[in-house]
């Protein structure tokens, strides 16, 4: 970028070494250019060996890889997925080391099996993260590495807490972690595809319920309230929720690419200028805002100027390490991101339009499972065609705007893999011989969806039906626990493991997640795993509730909702700090036929039973204005209350 500084980093003192001034990133460097000559496709012994070329002609033993983009986001454009490009590894969530000789790719255990399907084993090693006696990264570059080796990285890639701790770590062992002016895959990426730059949608206060000026008027409070001169706000969807904007540069994810500086007098919105419409400039007058616009490719020199003129900048623990080097010590404040902090609360306006959307949503998952059960003994319905009748399902739905990821589909084995999408090479039939799980959401003016059903549209064994129900026992507790104001969601991951665990299994993944209004599936806060240490659940938060189990090779089984956090109406509220519950939003039948009712208690066959009266009473009047009454009829099957005996 535009006066980008080329730093090295000693990482026994994180002391930034000021070598070269003027020289933007993107630029080659010396040696770069002549990879970048022709854009036929590279074989994976071509990318390595260049990059490996690379890396000696800078005296490097090893270069990371990350899998995020720019904005720290875990959803990204085709622009940005250099991890794909040098493994073929198309998972959220990784990291690759290069060194001279050596591949290696470190993903937790949602993408285990798909990673192993996916390396070139002659190529990579995958190192399971989490398994036991796989080391760290920090681990392996410091057993690995040769004492004063150099280790590099990009800094728009890697945040700044993590790269004082990864820099602290190896410092120790001897080994320095720099930082190159070009990424090395940027260099030899010959037919790397262009930046997304996708037209605005502006956010209408129907669906939004807070004007864009309030939201700024209270970030000013923040200012004040830290002594602050201005803040840096980096996270596309905090840029996107701000200003009531959303776009289209990611996948299923309605956010642009942008960065905003907010300070006590301007608004500064760093983002491609052809991208501000007539359009957009009517909406940010009605939204009471006076916005500067600014290149993309400026934002250092915003910062650089807003460092010029005084005062202490706020940024967030999650900027990249870029920006963070572009504030002196002095004058930089770091937070937790207090615009993810106000996002994850959602207003009335907001929590309203989730509890409309999940009844649309609902529909035509119904729907689709209707028609799956009557089509699947047809012969001709795949995990590609199943999720694209699903599609179909939902395009059909008021404020439909797109998918809010793309579909799990997974039938038998595949389900094991956590995060499997099916692609033409695995699309594998769906029959009644296994369990069959779909994990899919929308897209809506008024909402994001996230649901998981598994169901079995033949005769389930004793083991399918014992791990469905241990699965449906923690979701079930989960979504009715009763607790205090701020519990943590470490909490909740044990409660919804506990029935599992009770005979030795587990899953490898988290509990839950926060979910975005018309933005991100995936947004944090809330967290809900074993190692969440976020502030805790407030009152209108939204998060998922996903239980799991797989069977490597066999089959998988996910429940998921997405619950509201609400206050809990009992007679007490734990010594005044606040008794909160939650509602469940999602309203999906869950397959009785997978239930072992010896496995269940009263209270948990009631719970199923109020649920599928409330998904019959919400979502069938639905299903008859749109004219499904054969999906209406099967809905009442489903819901049937369940006795146990």
């Amino acid at each position: 970028m535009k006066n980008a500084k080329k730093y090295v980093i000693a990482a026994s003192a994180l002391l930034i070494i000021l070598v070269g001034c003027g020289v933007a990133v993107g630029r080659a460097l010396n040696g770069y250019d002549e990879y970048m000559f022709d854009d036929t496709p590279k074989t994976m012994e071509e990318i390595l060996t260049e990059i490996r070329s690379l890396l000696q002609s800078h005296s490097l033993a090893a270069y990371i890889v990350p899998s995020v983009d720019a904005h720290n986001s875990e959803y990204i454009s085709g622009h940005d997925r250099r991890l794909e490009y040098v493994t073929n590894f198309t998972g959220s969530a990784g990291t690759a080391i290069i060194t001279l000789n050596a591949g290696l790719l470190w993903t937790d255990s949602r993408y285990h099996l798909q990673a192993e399907k996916q390396l070139d084993p002659a190529y990579w090693t995958l190192m399971k993260q989490g398994s036991v006696g796989v080391p760290s990264i920090d681990r392996w570059l410091l057993d690995n590495l040769p004492v004063e080796s150099k280790v590099a990285t990009d800094p728009f890639l890697i945040t700044s807490t993590e790269f004082e701790r990864l820099s602290g770590v190896l410092s120790a062992g001897g080994i320095r972690l720099m930082i190159l002016e070009r990424n090395p895959v940027d260099a030899i990426w010959n037919n790397r595809p262009p930046q997304s730059n996708g037209s605005l949608i502006p956010l209408d206060i129907k669906f939004s319920g807070k004007r864009a000026s309030e939201k700024i008027a209270d970030l000013r409070k923040d200012l004040e309230t830290h002594k602050a001169a201005a803040i840096v706000i980096n996270a596309l969807d905090d840029v996107a929720w701000l200003l009531n904007l959303r776009g289209s540069d990611i996948l299923h994810t309605p956010v642009f690419f942008a960065y905003v500086i907010v300070s006590n007098e301007h608004i500064y919105l760093f983002t491609n200028p052809d991208r501000i419409t007539e359009t957009i400039l009517e909406h940010f007058r009605t939204e009471g805002v006076r916005v500067r616009i600014r290149n993309y490719e400026d934002i250092l020199d915003g910062i650089a100027k807003q460092v010029r003129s005084g005062g202490h900048l706020i940024i967030s623990t999650a900027c990249s390490f870029a920006i963070y080097t572009e504030i002196p010590a002095e004058q930089r404040i770091q937070v937790y991101s207090i615009v993810a902090n106000r996002k994850a609360v959602k207003n009335a306006v907001e929590a309203e339009g989730m509890r409309r959307t999940h009844i649309r949503d609902g529909a035509a998952i119904i729907r689709y499972l209707h028609w799956l059960e009557e089509n699947v003994d047809s012969g001709n319905v795949t995990e590609l065609s199943g999720a694209a009748k699903l599609a179909e399902f939902r395009s059909v739905q008021e404020n439909f705007v797109d998918l809010s990821f793309t579909a799990i589909s997974a039938f038998g084995s595949n389900g094991a893999i956590v995060h499997y999408s099916p692609t033409e090479e695995t699309d594998t039939l769906i029959t009644r011989d296994s369990v069959y799980l779909i994990d899919s959401g929308g897209q809506y003016f008024d909402g994001t969806t996230d649901t998981t059903r598994s169901v079995h549209m033949g005769e389930p064994t004793d083991f399918q039906k014992e791990a469905f129900t241990r699965v449906l026992k923690g979701f079930l507790s989960f979504g009715a626990a009763v607790f205090p104001n701020k519990t943590s969601g470490a909490f909740f991951d044990a409660m919804a493991r506990r029935a599992l665990w009770d005979v030795g299994l587990d899953y490898g993944h988290g509990t839950g997640h926060g979910v975005g209004s018309f933005l991100g599936v995936h947004e944090y806060p809330p967290s809900i795993g074993s190692t969440s240490v976020s502030q805790g659940l407030v009152e209108n938060m939204f998060t998922s509730n996903e239980p799991g189990y797989y069977e490597a090779e066999k089959f998988g089984i996910r429940l998921e909702d997405v619950v509201q956090v609400v206050q809990a109406d009992v007679p007490h509220d734990f010594g005044g700090r606040g008794a909160l519950t939650f509602y469940t939003n999602t309203l999906v039948p869950l397959q009785t036929k997978l239930m072992d009712l010896g496995l269940m208690s009263e209270p948990e066959v009631e719970l199923v039973n109020r649920y599928h009266e409330r998904v019959l009473k919400e979502v069938g009047p639905l299903l008859l204005e749109q004219d499904a009454n054969d999906a209406y009829i099967w809905l009442v099957k489903q819901t049937q209350a369940i006795v146990k005996i």
